[in-house]
């Protein structure tokens, strides 16, 4: 592997656009498109992607298990939890685990240092992520067992006329 290529990969993980990361390995910024195709599909550039990868998926212990519990914990939270039993917002460091998973972002008053605003995760993409995965959104026809193949088969000719 040369040292051009080298950089290439690892500007490439860095950033995942294949133009870009031939710019950055002192490729021809003129042909860096085409170049930076080309190294995607030579075997030795592919095989160094492939490892990184993998290496970086073990490293940061990204598995299926962990990526559900996160979106769970988006999917479940309970934001009466940001609060305590008198309504006053607890800091974000007495959050338990799930709520503050589910923040998504705070917002401090410069003048008083208090929070001012906090933002919470959308429920509704996790919940559709969790629902996929248990396959509760699928496509699928329904139908009784009281329709013959021969009317679906008239019924799919009139439709297409």
């Amino acid at each position: 592997m040369t040292p051009k290529q080298a950089i290439f990969i690892a500007e490439y993980l860095a950033d995942p656009n294949a133009t870009r990361a031939a710019i950055a390995a002192g490729f021809s910024a003129a042909a860096a498109r085409v170049t930076g195709a080309r190294l995607l599909k030579n075997a030795k550039v592919r095989a160094a992607l492939a490892q990184r990868t993998a290496q970086r998926v073990v490293n940061l212990d990204i598995t299926a298990d962990r990526t559900m519990a996160e979106a769970a914990k988006i999917a479940y939270y309970d934001a009466g939890r940001l609060f305590d039993k008198n309504g006053k917002m607890l800091p974000v460091s007495k959050l338990d685990e799930v709520t503050r998973a589910a923040v998504e972002a705070v917002e401090i008053d410069p003048d008083t240092g208090r929070i001012k605003k906090v933002t919470m995760a959308k429920k509704i993409p996790a919940i559709t992520i969790l629902a996929k995965f248990q396959k509760l959104l699928t496509d699928r026809v329904e139908h009784d067992g009281l329709v013959t193949l021969e009317q679906l088969v008239s019924g799919a000719e009139s439709q297409a006329e």
